[in-house]
């Protein structure tokens, strides 16, 4: 997967914005306002998403290429290199990251 790809299954998902609020160097990824990935668009291809702390632990574990998220709550935040781990793999952690955040809204917003 590519930085324009990740871009684009991101802003497919439902009520889903981007932004740049830490700079030009990383897109945030946001559903009503609550942030679920971090897209870095340096040369060193990461992505930071939201995750269910047991899951993140998990996968830590089983994959290296994922590891505690980079400035980020590590309980709750993972970073994953992602040029070696398959696409449907990677968009399927996405899809996690922003279901996550968004069972975590406020039902008002979530019909």
């Amino acid at each position: 997967m590519n930085i324009e790809t990740i871009r684009d299954f991101c802003l497919q998902l439902e009520n889903t914005s981007e932004d740049m609020p830490f700079g030009d160097a990383v897109l945030v990824f946001r559903v009503h306002g609550k942030i679920f990935a971090l897209l870095s668009l340096s040369e060193v291809r990461t992505i930071n998403l939201k995750c269910e702390p047991e899951k993140a632990i998990e996968l830590r574990a089983q994959y290296p290429e994922i590891i505690p998220g980079y400035h980020m709550n590590k309980k709750h935040w993972n970073t994953l290199y992602y040029e070696h781990l398959s696409d449907v793999f990677i968009t399927q952690l996405i899809t996690d990251a922003y279901r996550l955040v968004w069972n975590s809204l406020p039902k008002r917003l979530r019909t």
